[in-house]
Parts: C-alpha cells; structure tokens; sequence
C-alpha cells in the first residue's frame, strides 16, 4: 500500500498549478459540464499512466540495482527542480474544444498535454522505485484526480484561493527527499562494509 499513498500524494502535490490543471480548468470554463470533463481526465491519465508505469517496471527489470538507484535519484532531483518552476498553457497548446464534445475534448487533450509532463515522468519513476504496477498507476492516477476533480467542479474560484509557491515548495521537497533516499541506497553498499 506504500506505493499507492506515495505515488497518489506526490502526483496530488506535484499537479497543482500544473498544466493539466490549467487545462481542466479551461474545459470546465469552455464546456460548463463537469461529469464529461471528470471521465475524460480518468480515461487519460490512466491510458497515459498505464503506459509510463510499463516504461518505469521495464526500466526496473532491465538495469541493476546500482544503475537503478542512480536513475531514480537523478529523475527524483531533476523533478524536485522541475516542481519550483510555475506551468502556464500557452495559448498553442489549447485544445480545439469547440469541434468535440467535452469528453471528447477532455481525454484528447489531457493524454496528449501529460505526455512529457512531470507527473508522467513521475509515474515513471515511482513505477520503477517501487515493484508495484497496479498500484503505482492507481496511485498516480487517483492523485490526479484528487488535484484536478476540485478544479472542474469549482472552477476558478478554489484554484486562484491556493497557495501555490508554498505548494510547489512542498512538492519539490517530497521529490527532493526521494531523490536523497535513493542517492543513499545506491551508496549504502559502500558505506557499510562487512569488516
């Protein structure tokens, strides 16, 4: 159960003021129909998650423990510094919602806007720290909807009322502690010798 509370509070923390939830935010001003934004965000992050979780476990089978442990501690640092930077949705990356329905809409749009995001590499990562698939995939996908879920249903209103730098802060710390524990499982061999 460890990997399912970890992997769904650091994908909770690591998602707000990201921007997939900018983008909820924007399908639930567009649409003004909450159910088809909420499924669409289920049916793509699991879809997406899924597939990052795969890459994370094939990651775990095909390395050692020492290039194992070197990876993640890297991928938990470099997303601990990825965390303090604010996300913003250009105006680009917006979807065309107008031609589809907001479920449509919804599923396109999040499964192509987690694709690279600090949440899919996240789930990358914590699928190969912890040998827990099913787990892992749930976890980081019920943190997503733990982030984002309030957006839709509350719009604008809850999202601007958040301390975001604080939580930002908070998020970076969580990956920066990671990153720490699994910098000191690929040294712990060498600290302790069987003198």
């Amino acid at each position: 159960m460890e990997a399912f509370f970890v992997s769904s509070g650091i994908v909770t923390l690591a998602e707000i003021g990201d921007k997939t939830q900018l983008l909820a935010l924007l399908l639930a001003a567009r649409f003004r129909r909450p159910w088809p934004i909420i499924w669409g965000i289920l049916v793509a992050t699991v879809v997406n998650h899924a597939m990052a979780g795969a890459i994370g476990q094939l990651v775990a089978d095909y390395l050692n423990e020492t290039w194992q442990h070197a990876i993640l501690a890297v991928s938990f640092l470099a997303v601990a510094a990825w965390t303090l930077i604010p996300d913003k949705l250009d105006e680009d990356e917006a979807p065309p919602v107008g031609r589809y329905g907001a479920f449509v809409a919804t599923v396109i749009a999040f499964f192509l806007a987690e694709m690279g995001d600090k949440t899919q590499i996240a789930t990358v990562v914590l699928a190969a720290q912890f040998d827990a698939y099913v787990r892992v995939v749930l976890g980081t996908t019920v943190g997503m909807l733990l982030a984002n879920v309030p957006v839709v249903i509350l719009g604008n209103v809850a999202a601007e009322r958040l301390p975001l730098p604080l939580i930002r802060r908070i998020t970076a710390f969580a990956f920066l502690v990671l990153g720490l524990y699994s910098a000191w499982m690929l040294f712990q061999p060498m600290l302790t010798t069987d003198g």
